[in-house]
């Protein structure tokens, strides 16, 4: 057997009572086209940035346009150019590339004529039509999340303390793979959106890495967190998958915060140097995209969720004046009375949620307590990067220091500039930091001293250039005023900083805490192992349970050994029962999340204010339209109801948002849209120059296109059952409309929005936002 495309293969195959013999003549069939190097192609390095070859490729393109460069052969290197490029520019294809050597013309493992190869054999898929042999078209699916031993041990399992990963065993011949194959992939498009890591391990090419994790079988499915391997042992459905990945999280993720709690939970900021976010949302569970949030930033934020359905929560929602159309998430930071950010949005999407976590992971004023977080705070300097430094607050934690403390937290909030962060350590709790900037080389502890310090971290190992500022810390305005200036002449002068030292590395000052952490890690361990023997995985389990017998066995006898074995017959039944119960149910747990229904049976509609005005019009993605109802506080229980009854059966649409526009609110920016799109004005407007002033916006409907900058108009129009010719009900202006009558024809005029033949008006650009955020 020859790896020689040009030779012929044998192929025997013995099924029962039949030896098939069969020649499959490759000959020229098996050449392909010829490799392209797409690194060479561009001059580029497998290390450049998507940035590095997009600039390349573009230089090139100018130099080998056929239309500019007449010399022969400039077609074909432009077709090369492109197609390395197209290559490149995909991730996925790149990382086929770098792992393979194979371009799209070259795969033989995926949509290629001919197949997978398999031990030196190339099996024609026009010849064998069994069901496993559309493994192909999987196998191509899954080479994206591809695992091998070293990725494993390498990515993974680092990666597996931020988020969960769930990974499915499988191999060649496996035909109970093929049944598992749709609702696996269904599962890896919902969960990899949300966060969780996905892999998948052929056995027939990573043994080693299916015997490391324990998989003897095919196929199997388990899960990866905090480098700890769980197996999956119920049915192969959606929401049981969905459920166990939930259920790999730790339980004591996110608190549910009400009215009765809601100060403790904010004000626990200092005692736990993180600041906090509160999730406001109208499900009665935590989302599973939260709590995958909340464990991958576990290390900086405490996470809490508000159920916005609940009585208890009232206050909550009527304090920070929440929306309760759509998802909203504050930050708060050493202030619990004003939030330090808010984001909302009709649809939480991970990348909005990470981007809005990132930019909040520390508080304005951060305790240095361990090593890792002063890292984080003052990094090292680079010297391709801006500079970076660190204001240092030395101080005491008794009440007396509350005042100077308090003062240099004011001074940090009101000078945020970039290049500097603030920060402060308890002298007691940080006694070996202290006395190297202090310069204090008695053995005896000295006395707390208020001091302040600009660091400039030079290297890892502990050097730092600094500067004392003068006078100590007080928190009085000439205290303040002399840090100010020392950092003015420090923007226009580095080398101020005049003394160097090495720093010892920071006590972990939560050390404390690991005595807590390891009773839930033995918890849940001694969970595992329950779990194992419930479900009798026995393979992996064996040395403990040839150890546990062993010592039973020794201390009370042949009786206590039947009696174990005893209880583990009803220990197995148990398994069946809780299946059944599931299955009945319909889901793995009691979770309201996993029995929800896919499609909503109501109508989200956002209200259209300074929070939601960028992301819900100005920002909104190309192709997404936003249907805004006008309406008052008079009329809006009334339209709101009417509008959702016309617009419910368009809500499976997933390019269009559903919003309203309180009229007593921002009038001014519903007549400067209108004045920008002159013909809509035109139909609006009246003999009388001031009628335009007088018009009852009440009941109009604009479609917002915020990519294209265009508009659809709707206009009530009358069709209730009182008399009235229809040349009367036609003469009656908007304003004497019935509300209830106002949207009749909505449904009609939506059908025609999505059909594409609404008369458009375009606009110069969105009113500004001091037009939306005028005073009632």
């Amino acid at each position: 057997n020859s790896h020689n495309a040009s030779r012929c293969s044998w192929m025997f195959l013995t099924f029962p009572g039949i030896v098939v013999v069969c020649l499959h003549l490759l000959g020229g069939s098996m050449e392909t086209a010829n490799e392209v190097d797409p690194y060479k192609i561009l001059g580029v390095t497998k290390s450049a940035s998507q940035a590095e070859i997009k600039k390349v490729y573009k230089r090139l393109v100018r130099e080998w346009h056929p239309d500019k460069n007449k010399n022969e052969g400039a077609e074909d290197m432009f077709i090369k150019i492109t197609k390395s490029y197209e290559i490149l520019s995909n991730e996925e294809k790149r990382t086929n590339y770098d792992r393979y050597g194979q371009t799209d013309d070259t795969q033989p493992y995926g949509h290629g004529h001919y197949g997978h190869r398999h031990d030196h054999f190339y099996f024609d898929e026009s010849f064998f039509h069994f069901p496993f042999n559309n493994k192909g078209n999987r196998e191509f699916a899954d080479s994206k999340y591809a695992l091998h031993f070293n990725q494993y041990v390498n990515d993974v399992v680092p990666d597996s303390y931020k988020r969960p990963y769930l990974i499915k065993i499988t191999s060649d011949w496996c035909f109970s793979c093929i049944h598992i194959e749709p609702v696996w992939k269904e599962v890896v498009l919902e969960l990899e959106a949300l966060g969780v890591g996905i892999g998948v391990v052929d056995v027939g090419y990573e043994r080693r890495l299916a015997n490391h994790l324990g998989a003897h079988r095919t196929p199997s499915i388990l899960g990866v967190i905090n480098g700890k391997v769980t197996f999956f042992h119920y049915a192969v459905v959606k929401e049981h998958l969905r459920q166990f990945v939930e259920d790999l999280l730790p339980q004591r993720l996110v608190d549910k915060v009400t009215d009765r709690n809601d100060f403790q939970f904010l004000n626990s900021w200092h005692e736990q140097n993180k600041p906090h976010v509160l999730l406001f949302d109208q499900v009665p569970v935590v989302p599973l995209l939260y709590k995958l949030t909340a464990f991958a930033y576990k290390d900086y934020v405490q996470f809490g969720y508000v159920d916005q359905g609940l009585s208890e929560t009232a206050n909550l929602l009527k304090q920070f004046n929440i929306n309760t159309y759509a998802p909203t998430m504050l930050v708060f930071k050493e202030s619990t009375d004003k939030p330090a950010d808010i984001i909302q949005a009709k649809g939480m999407k991970k990348q909005i949620i990470d981007e809005f976590i990132t930019n909040n992971k520390f508080l304005l004023v951060p305790r240095l307590v361990n090593q890792k977080l002063f890292d984080e705070l003052c990094p090292v300097k680079q010297f391709h990067r801006r500079r970076k430094y660190c204001v240092l607050l030395i101080t005491g934690d008794e009440e007396s220091y509350t005042i100077g403390n308090q003062a240099f937290l004011t001074f940090a909030s009101t000078n945020t500039l970039e290049v500097v962060r603030f920060a402060y350590v308890y002298q007691r709790l940080q006694q070996s930091l202290c006395d190297i900037l202090l310069k204090t080389k008695d053995s005896t502890p000295p006395p707390p001293q208020v001091s302040v310090f600009i660091l400039e971290r030079r290297n890892p190992a502990g050097k730092v250039l600094y500067k004392e500022v003068a006078g100590g810390w007080n928190g009085t305005d000439e205290d303040k005023q002399r840090l100010l200036d020392e950092l003015e002449r420090l923007q226009k002068d580095p080398s101020i900083l005049n003394y160097d030292a090495m720093l010892p590395e920071l006590n972990n000052e939560f050390a404390s805490m690991f005595l807590i952490r390891w009773i839930y890690t033995a918890y849940d361990y001694i969970s595992e192992i329950l779990d194992d023997i419930l479900h009798n995985n026995w393979r992996e389990m064996m040395p403990l349970l040839s150890l546990i017998f062993s010592a039973l066995f020794i201390l009370f006898g042949t009786v206590v050994v039947q009696a174990f074995s005893d209880s583990s017959e009803d220990g197995k039944s148990k398994p069946k029962a809780k299946e059944g119960t599931k299955a009945e149910n319909g889901s793995p747990g009691s979770s309201s999340t996993s029995s929800r229904p896919p499609k909503k049976n109501f109508v989200e509609v956002t209200e259209l204010t300074d929070i939601t005005y960028t992301s819900n019009l100005v920002k909104l993605r190309p192709g997404h339209m936003n249907v805004v109802l006008v309406l008052t506080d008079a009329t809006k229980n009334v339209l709101l109801s009417k509008f959702a009854k016309e617009v419910y059966s368009f809500t499976g649409s997933l390019t269009l948002h559903f919003s309203f526009l309180n009229m007593d609110k921002h009038s001014a920016w519903m007549e400067t849209l209108l004045e920008f799109a002159q013909d809509a004005m035109q139909i609006d407007t009246e003999e009388d120059d001031c009628a335009r002033h007088k018009i009852d916006y009440t009941g109009y409907v604009l479609a917002l296109n915020g990519h294209k900058k265009y508009l659809c108009l709707f206009k009530p129009v009358y069709t209730g059952e009182e008399g009235g010719s229809s040349e009367e009900e036609g003469s009656r202006s908007t304003a004497t409309l019935q509300i209830h009558h106002k949207l009749d024809r909505l449904g009609l005029w939506m059908e025609r929005l999505m059909e594409g033949t609404l008369p458009r008006y375009y606009i110069p650009g969105w009113p500004g936002l001091d037009k939306i955020t005028g005073p009632k």
